[in-house]
């Protein structure tokens, strides 16, 4: 049952959920915010290979530095304004 689930198996079951129709786009509201460093670095890694695999863009919201990093364009949200560039 759902509950007897940790939060990453959680998450990793709802990203599989979001991609078996293979949508052209994924929206993911900090993905990883609730994770350990672990499942955290998991659930990523699927989205990542998912996205390379499919061709489907994810638009990734996130307070991880490092995981917006490992993306291919950052985009920045700051005192309201919406920035391109490095963090």
């Amino acid at each position: 049952f759902p509950g007897q689930l940790s939060g990453g198996e959680q998450q990793r079951v709802a990203l599989c959920r979001a991609l078996l129709l293979e949508p052209p786009l994924v929206l993911a509201d900090e993905p990883t915010g609730n994770l350990d460093p672990a499942a955290g670095e998991a659930v990523f890694a699927l989205l990542a290979a998912l996205v390379e695999r499919h061709g489907t863009t994810a638009l990734v919201v996130t307070h991880n530095r490092e995981l917006a990093r490992r993306c291919a364009r950052i985009l920045v949200l700051e005192a309201g304004l919406l920035r391109s560039g490095n963090i």
